[in-house]
């Protein structure tokens, strides 16, 4: 288990999907691979004084790239997506 809150949270995920999620009081961030829900609701709740009503989680499967003839890999990644109780939100995103 993570002590320290910031190291459950890598960052967030900006992209479109994300943008129409936050209209559901849905949040995105990108977390370790060993990171569990528990840590990751423990972790909003602290960082933000929100309270999370659930946490989905998904892995991602890195893709296959090609650079010349070299053939290579992203990493895989695990990401969270948080459901924040009516009326709380995030300000940092409020903003974007």
């Amino acid at each position: 288990m993570a002590s320290n809150p910031h190291d459950v949270l890598i960052r967030p995920l900006v992209t479109e999907k994300a943008y129409v999620m936050m209209q559901e009081n849905k949040y995105m961030f990108k977390v370790p691979m060993d990171a569990n829900k528990t840590e990751i609701r423990r972790a909003v709740e602290e960082i933000w004084k929100v309270k999370v009503l659930s946490v989905t989680t998904v892995r991602v499967p890195g893709k296959t790239k090609r650079m010349g003839s070299k053939i290579g890999r992203t990493s895989d990644y695990k990401k969270a997506i948080v459901r924040l109780a009516e009326g709380a939100t995030i300000p940092e995103f409020t903003g974007m």
